[in-house]
């Protein structure tokens, strides 16, 4: 079973200067941030090199100059969590999909995807998961209009929209 150390030098050997941050949050939890043209190589990475099988949340987060989307794997036979902040600019939201590498990706990817408005290219069916299909907006954004939110909804209760 590797220790914390392993999975670090492991990291910084494979990926080196793409990594933004590595580091050891607490033992057994590993947070590192990548560029999002990285995220697939190191999904794989992780996969397979340190038996990672679970997609345990995948969420975003609106920076006002930049996204992220987060991702919190879990290897349960190794027992450590790896969460992995991958920067997407905020003028071009999108990055690929992890879905084909477990598609236990495939709710989180499309729920922030309807929230934020991030698209995850290659992912096998990018719908809206929670607001109605022709909502036009993505609320969790910093930059959401509020009050457009109200009066669609209201219109829609009262059955005019």
């Amino acid at each position: 079973m590797a220790g914390d150390g392993e999975f670090l030098a492991a990291l910084r050997d494979r990926f080196g200067a793409a990594l933004r941050d590595l580091s050891l949050v607490r033992d057994r939890v590993i947070r590192l941030a990548i560029d999002r043209k990285d995220l697939v190589a190191v999904c794989k990475f992780l996969k397979e090199k340190f038996d990672v099988e679970h997609v345990t949340c995948i969420t975003a987060v609106d920076w006002r100059d930049h996204f992220e989307s987060v991702y919190h794997l879990t290897s349960w036979k190794r027992n450590v969590m790896i969460q992995v902040n991958a920067s997407i600019p905020h003028d071009d939201p999108r990055i690929d999909s992890i879905t084909p590498l477990w598609n236990g990706a495939n709710v989180h990817e499309r729920e922030a995807y309807d929230l934020m408005g991030i698209v995850y290219d290659g992912h096998p069916n990018l719908t809206r998961i929670l607001l109605p299909k022709d909502y036009e907006f993505h609320p969790l954004r910093k930059d959401f209009p509020q009050e457009l939110d109200r009066q669609y909804v209201s219109r829609r209760k009262i059955g005019g929209g």
